[in-house]
């Protein structure tokens, strides 16, 4: 899987762009892609194309299926599998037929739509090995997270003009983002309006830490979670027209 993401569409987290080596961007980024992997999709999205995400089903692990899924304005991207998908089939109001895709897409659906979850419970409600990427048109807005051992591999980072890659390539995301490139965080989640957060901790702030490789030298950052740090936890009245998008 491969995304870009306008910084009006996801802004990076503090700390995930580094100072040192930058990739080359991605002009071709995509190109790359396919050629990596054949039989890729790619699809351009938002005003100008400010968004692309690529999609292929090629050298997949069968224990950690890929799937690509478009429902209204929603597109997401998916790999590995749920353990609970009976469940949560159950919880969601979806038919037998459903697949993992579809609970991520209803879920997001749910909460967006003024559900009565917090994002945190529901991305903690998922259990499994996953990683997704979402998106929704209608909104710009962004949603993606991977389960607290990091079972499927996903990274992202920062290209030099600022836009934010996603990518379970490493080499396609190193190439692109040089330095400014790091593994996603072990029980975290994005939204375009959140930021980074922390499911399992949800009530504390998050941190930036430097990662350093086996020679010694920064590459890239991690986050973990700030113990001494609480967030302001207050609730903001918003009226019944208001974008719920902007509240989780």
């Amino acid at each position: 899987m491969l995304a870009v993401f306008d910084r009006a569409v996801a802004q990076s987290p503090d700390g995930l762009r580094h100072p040192g080596a930058a990739g080359d961007g991605v002009v071709g980024l995509a190109d790359r892609f396919r050629e990596a992997h054949p039989s890729a999709v790619t699809v351009g999205l938002g005003a100008g194309g400010g968004t692309t995400l690529a999609f292929s089903s090629h050298g997949q692990s069968p224990l950690l299926p890929r799937l690509f899924a478009a429902v209204d304005d929603i597109f997401c991207l998916f790999q590995g599998t749920i353990e609970n998908i009976v469940v949560l089939k159950q919880q969601y109001g979806l038919h037998k037929g459903a697949t993992e895709i579809n609970i991520v897409i209803e879920a997001y659906r749910t909460l967006r739509d003024r559900g009565p979850y917090p994002a945190d419970q529901v991305v903690r409600d998922i259990n499994g090995k996953f990683a997704f990427l979402l998106y929704d048109c209608s909104n710009n807005s962004v949603f993606m997270a991977t389960d607290a051992d990091c079972s499927v591999p996903f990274y992202w980072g920062v290209e030099p003009d600022g836009r934010l890659v996603i990518s379970d390539d490493a080499e396609i995301l190193k190439k692109a983002c040089g330095k400014s490139s790091a593994p996603f965080p072990k029980g975290f989640f994005f939204t375009t309006s959140g930021g980074l957060q922390s499911y399992e901790h949800p009530l504390n702030e998050v941190k930036p830490v430097p990662r350093v490789d086996s020679k010694g030298e920064v590459c890239g950052t991690t986050y973990t979670v700030d113990a001494n740090a609480k967030k302001d936890c207050s609730i903001p009245r918003v009226g019944s027209a208001a974008d719920w998008s902007s509240q989780y």
